[in-house]
This record gives structure tokens, sequence and C-alpha cells, in this order.
């Protein structure tokens, strides 16, 4: 791995962590290439494939799995796999950009693990699990069963909170992406 640095973005689902990510990916000043992640769930409306995910079938993704491509994969929810492959983080490598991903709450600590000196975690947490159920509800792509399985996951998932080198409470975006904003600039300027 060559110089650039890590930023590792994870949290529950619909806590606002892709907005985020999209916000400071506009900053220059913190020079951030987009880890596309792979995936076998459906896109959602306005998701392209190759921009916003690599769109896998099941199939696909678990050869990918056989043949060593990922830095990190899961399986999670049932049959919904995400995983970062080797090939994105030498692609942004090449491009000599700090690495932003957009992940989950495991996958992130799984890539922590791998890059302990040149990657930091953040953590992206909701104000609480009440506002978290409204802002899934508001997204308007979830049934109700998906809902309450997603707010049991973000309860479990709020436990590992502590394992992130930084935790952020998303209960206003601007706020938060500014604290986001201020820890990754001092991060990737350190010596």
């Amino acid at each position: 791995m060559k110089k650039e640095k890590l930023i590792i973005i994870a949290a529950p689902s619909g806590t606002g962590k892709t907005t985020i990510v999209k916000k400071l990916l506009s900053l220059e000043l913190l020079n951030l290439g987009f880890s596309v992640s792979s995936t076998t769930r459906t896109n959602r409306d306005n998701e392209i494939n190759g921009r916003d995910y690599h769109f896998l079938t099941v199939d696909d993704f678990k050869e990918k799995i056989l043949n060593n491509e990922f830095i990190e994969s899961e399986e999670v929810y049932e049959n919904i796999y995400y995983g970062t492959t080797k090939s994105e983080i030498h692609r942004l490598n090449n491009e000599g950009k700090n690495i932003i991903f957009d992940i989950d709450v495991v996958g992130g600590l799984n890539i922590k693990r791998q890059y302990p000196d040149t990657s930091i975690s953040i953590f992206i947490a909701p104000p609480n699990l009440n506002e978290l159920k409204n802002r899934l509800i508001n997204r308007k792509t979830e049934t109700s069963e998906s809902i309450d399985y997603r707010l049991n996951k973000a309860s479990k998932e709020l436990t590992f909170s502590n394992k992130y080198d930084f935790v952020i409470i998303n209960d206003n975006l601007e706020e938060a992406t500014e604290e986001a904003k201020g820890i990754i600039y001092q991060f990737i300027t350190k010596k």
C-alpha cells in the first residue's frame, strides 16, 4: 500500500453516512476517492452500477470470495453480501487519492484491522433509535419488516461504536459533516 490514507465511515443503515460521504467527496481539500463496494442487493432508483455500488449476483459475489478478490466481505443480511475488492484499493491508490469507504460496521472494523497505521475509522451514530426509525420510514425504500430488521441490527451495531477511532452523532447533518471533515483533514495532513 502506498502512502495514501484510508478513511472508514461506518454506521447502521439509515444513519446518514452515505450523505456525509458524498458531501466529503465534494471537498477537493481532502483529495478523496470513493471505494465502490460490491453488493448483491438490488439497486435503489437513484443508484448507478459502478458509481454507487458494483451490483453482483450472489453467485458472482461468492465466486469473487473463492478467488480471494476481496479485502473484506460479509453477508450483512440473508443473501445480501457487501464487500470491498482489492482492485478498488489499487485503482484509487494508483490515482493518488485518499480512499474513503462508506461501509457497514463489521466491514469497517475488518479494514481497520488490516491497515491500522494508514487508516482512521469514524462511526456515525443516530441521535437515538426512534430517530433512526423515522429516517428509515422517510426513505420510503423499506418494508415495515425490513425496518424492524434494520432497527434490531442497528441496536447491535451501536455496541461496536467504541471500537472506532471517533464517534459522530448525526443529529444535524451539516455539523456532523463538518466534524468528519475536521477529523479527516487532521489525519491526512499529519506527517
